[in-house]
């Protein structure tokens, strides 16, 4: 069952660190969660899929530079437009991942 009401202090610092991620770059899941210094992968992936709606949450990815399932086209649209750097229909993780550094 999908969790309802206010994100976790958890999910609270996954989404401040998605919102921080510069247009045109992106973070993994496992990325975020290493940054974190705490949850993984699969976690964050719960975050984004739970509360992620508001923050720019095509600018995470899998590790292979993929969108979410599901999401792959308006992913494209939204890499387009920030000028992500992309190889086919994928996230150029050496040229795009971003490292939380200003």
């Amino acid at each position: 069952m999908e969790q309802v009401g206010h994100p976790t202090p958890y999910a609270e610092r996954v989404l401040d660190l998605v919102e921080r991620i510069p247009p045109g770059m992106v973070m993994s899941y496992g990325d975020i969660a290493e940054y974190l210094g705490e949850g993984g992968p699969r976690q964050v992936g719960r975050v984004m899929s739970t509360w992620g709606g508001g923050v720019p949450w095509w600018r995470v990815v899998h590790a292979d530079g993929t969108a979410p399932p599901g999401h792959e086209r308006r992913c494209l649209e939204s890499w387009g437009a920030e000028r992500t750097p992309l190889r086919g229909v994928r996230v150029d993780m050496r040229a795009a991942r971003w490292d939380g550094k200003p």
